[in-house]
């Protein structure tokens, strides 16, 4: 019997479980850096950057098994962001609008109005 109430046999499987749970971990760290070294290559093929030796040694470690996220794919080409830049641009406000209840918004706006001048009644003797 060891110290800690585990017989030799057990002792030594459980040295091998933490083993082997070691050896995942190091291959799924790899793989993390290596994607994101992918993805850094992306980038830096996107904005004409110079290439990165350490990137491409990691992610010739790494082999075929890189598989950069999709939504990521789609920040680096660029696609995500248009739809965002499609909503703020004048054009995209201005199809907001149409779908705005005007009704609404002018008694919503009316109501601001009144607030604002009672606020202002109260605070100034000369209104």
């Amino acid at each position: 019997m060891s110290q800690d109430g585990m017989s030799r046999e057990e002792y030594e499987e459980y040295q091998k479980q933490m083993v082997e749970e070691k050896m995942e971990r190091d291959a799924e760290f790899n793989t993390k850096k290596a994607e994101r070294a992918c993805l850094r290559t992306c980038l830096r093929d996107k904005y004409r950057l110079p290439k990165s030796e350490q990137d491409e040694i990691m992610i010739q470690q790494a082999g075929d098994d890189i598989d950069v996220p999709e939504e990521m794919i789609k920040m680096v080409d660029g696609e995500a962001p248009q739809e965002e830049e499609e909503k703020e641009s004048i054009m995209g406000q201005m199809q907001n609008l149409q779908n705005m209840d005007m009704g609404q918004l002018k008694e919503k706006a009316q109501a601001t109005f009144v607030e604002m001048k009672s606020k202002a009644e109260e605070k100034c003797t000369v209104m």
